[in-house]
């Protein structure tokens, strides 16, 4: 293992994840739904508690592991979760509700993102954050910078791809697509960006 993957390795160890996003995990790996690393979410939780958050969006709501590392840095934000697979949101309610979060404090909406997020209202989150369909990243990005507010964040996991993004000879549309997307907003004056290298890597843009 080189000193850069021990780093990675130390990172993602040194984090205790709560009892109730530990059993989020374990019901994510048991039915295959990739979550967010115990690192990147230590991040979301930081991102939101440093950001003050009141109004939180997600894209991609999986068995509820993102969304309680981002409601444990605000406390008091209101989430607003989409994704297609009823019986993941159905999971990701009861975590919810098993770790303390009242019912009014989050909001599920079942269906594609690229239906929905055309009807939600911009300007008006503290976070977007994205972990769904990676085929569709760069439409969720665009669709996140309109509805987050000025001064928002839109948060994207996976961006580095397994690994594949870094590597140029890796074209597959996914890959290209991520990589596309890093470039664009690497050099783009209506964002502040920032490549976080922790678990798959997480994207955090900052809008003007």
């Amino acid at each position: 293992m080189s000193q850069i993957e021990s780093s990675w390795k130390f990172a993602e160890e040194l984090v205790t994840e709560s009892d109730a996003i530990a059993g989020a995990r374990q019901h994510s790996l048991e039915v295959g739904v990739e979550a967010v690393s115990p690192a990147v979410g230590a991040q979301l939780a930081v991102v939101a508690a440093a950001s003050n958050a009141s109004s939180i969006i997600e894209v991609g709501t999986g068995l509820g592991v993102s969304g309680l590392w981002l409601l444990s840095g605000a406390p008091g934000a209101v989430l607003t979760t989409i994704d297609r697979e009823i019986e993941h949101q159905q999971a990701a309610r009861d975590a919810y509700l098993q770790a303390g979060v009242p019912a009014a404090r989050f909001r599920l909406i079942a269906g594609r993102a690229t239906d929905v997020l055309p009807r939600m209202n911009e300007n008006s989150y503290d976070i977007v954050f994205v972990d769904a369909d990676p085929g569709s990243v760069i439409e969720y990005v665009e669709h996140g910078l309109r509805l987050a507010r000025p001064g928002g964040l839109v948060l994207v996991a996976h961006a580095l791809w397994h690994g594949r993004v870094a590597n140029p000879a890796v074209r597959d549309s996914t890959t290209t697509g991520f990589r596309t997307l890093l470039t664009e907003v690497s050099t783009s004056p209506a964002v502040i960006s920032s490549l976080s290298t922790a678990g798959d890597g997480l994207l955090s843009l900052v809008k003007r």
